[in-house]
Parts: C-alpha cells; sequence; structure tokens
C-alpha cells in the first residue's frame, strides 16, 4: 500500500552546514484598519509587535506542526513587517537561520503564515474581509541544494 507511504527524509549523513530561508507574504484590509494600526489604536493592541513574536514561536516550533519536518536549532529569525497605506496591506517577510543538516524553508513559511493569522486576529473585530495571501519562499541558501531565488 505505497499510497499510504509516509517517511521522514533520513539526513544522519548530511553535513551540517549554514542555512538560510526567506519567506514572505502579505495581508490586505482596509484604509481605516491601516490607519488604526499605524496608530497603534487596534482593539487588541500592537499587532506588529505580537506578529513578530508569533511568528518567531512559529519558526521554532515547525516540527511539532508539520509530521516530516526534522526538529533543528533555529538559530535566529527575524521578521520584518511593513505597512503600506496606499495598498492597505501589510507585507511580512520573515528569515530564519540555522546551522544544520537540513533547510529551514518550512520555518520561514510557517513563521510567515503564523504573523499573518495573528494580524488577521487582530483585526477581526474591526474588519471580517481580511485576506492573507501570496505566502512564498523567496529564497534558499545552504545545503546540498544550493542556492535557489524565486524568479517571479
Amino acid at each position: 500500500m505505497d499510497e499510504f507511504k509516509l517517511q521522514m527524509v533520513n539526513i544522519s549523513n548530511k553535513r551540517k552546514t549554514k542555512r538560510v530561508a526567506i519567506a514572505q507574504g502579505l495581508v490586505k484590509t482596509k484604509r481605516y484598519v491601516i490607519e488604526k494600526l499605524i496608530n497603534n489604536k487596534l482593539p487588541k493592541g500592537n499587532a506588529i509587535v505580537c506578529a513578530k513574536a508569533s511568528g518567531i514561536l512559529a519558526a521554532k516550533n515547525a516540527s511539532n506542526i508539520f509530521p516530516l519536518c526534522h526538529p533543528i536549532e533555529v538559530t535566529d529569525v527575524k521578521i520584518d513587517i511593513e505597512v503600506n497605506l496606499e495598498t492597505e496591506s501589510v507585507s511580512i517577510q520573515s528569515t530564519v537561520i540555522t546551522k544544520a543538516r537540513t533547510g529551514v524553508e518550512m520555518e520561514a513559511l510557517i513563521s510567515v503564515a503564523v504573523a499573518a493569522l495573528t494580524i488577521y486576529d487582530m483585526f477581526k473585530s474591526i474588519d471580517r474581509d481580511v485576506i492573507i495571501s501570496n505566502i512564498h519562499l523567496l529564497k534558499k541558501t545552504g545545503g546540498k541544494g544550493g542556492t535557489y531565488v524565486r524568479t517571479n
């Protein structure tokens, strides 16, 4: 029954190298919500600080969420959040670094996703039409596969 096969990739023979992954995503809302965010007037408080904290926590716990994701030592997580009043959006970028036998793409991606969901949670009482979109890997370096850079 190969259709039910499930197994982790064996990384025991791989060597530890510095690995970096960068992911990003977008949260779209309404202008008045962005204004409240900029002026720190959201009902639940500072969405940017909360999103950064939850994104970092998510990166550190990726292996608890994805069943085939190896638990690795995350050595750094940086969450950058840009608020754009003109496009009524919040852009999230996560950079995750490790020195391990496997990459940190999943850690970067879950970091962005959870930060975006945190922003949704902070916005939902005043805007239920929030859209989270375009979560994707921008770049990864290190390991046997080398460097990947998104081209589109």
